[in-house]
């Protein structure tokens, strides 16, 4: 189950990669989107890191992000490469909404992830599963993830600063969950 599911992980990455890289040529601005390339930040409720967002070429406003994270107290990182359509709001200059969907790769170590008392209002402590793993050994999670955000390029600025909900679901050490993970992004334009 593991090595299928890092074996599907491998197979979006390289198809990622190889569209992205087939479709460098230089061209204008995606036609909404007002920029080609954007590098930045991405706070999250569950998770931060780095985001990048590059525009494929054409006219159909799609774009794929890589995304690099660390949740908050679990040792390990994870790699998320999304497929982004984008689609301008009219009645505001740079504004624009998108939806997408793609996969996950991450690796942690020992403890996975931690009860967190904000969730719990109202609940009873034992309705959250948590996962605590003792050894110290690295351990491969998988999955698949969703997105839908705004995002606003500012208009004299090399800015763009969005929001996304992006759920995912994923397999951890015989594990399967669903999740909710929301941020904020602010990247430099390009």
């Amino acid at each position: 189950m593991k090595l299928s599911i890092f074996r599907f992980a491998l197979f979006t990455l390289c198809i990622s990669s190889v569209a992205s890289f087939a479709q460098r040529k230089k061209s204008t601005p995606a036609a909404g989107a007002g920029y080609e390339t954007g590098l930045g930040l991405r706070a999250g409720g569950y998770s931060s890191g780095l985001t990048v967002k590059h525009f494929l070429s054409g006219k159909n406003n799609v774009a794929v992000e890589g995304l690099l994270t660390t949740e908050y107290h679990a040792r390990g990182a994870r790699l998320t490469v999304l497929l982004e359509k984008h689609v301008p709001v009219s009645d505001i200059k740079g504004l624009q909404f998108y939806y997408g969907a793609g996969a996950h790769l991450g690796a942690y170590r020992g403890r996975y992830y931690f009860a967190d008392v904000r969730y719990r209002r109202g609940k009873k402590p034992d309705f959250y599963r948590v996962i605590y793993i003792d050894d110290d050994r690295s351990r491969v999670a998988g999955g698949a993830d969703l997105v839908l955000g705004l995002e606003y390029k500012m208009d004299d600025l090399p800015f763009v600063l969005g929001v996304d909900y992006k759920p995912f679901f994923e397999v951890f050490h015989g594990y399967t969950g669903f999740y909710h993970d929301a941020a904020a992004s602010l990247r430099f334009t390009f």
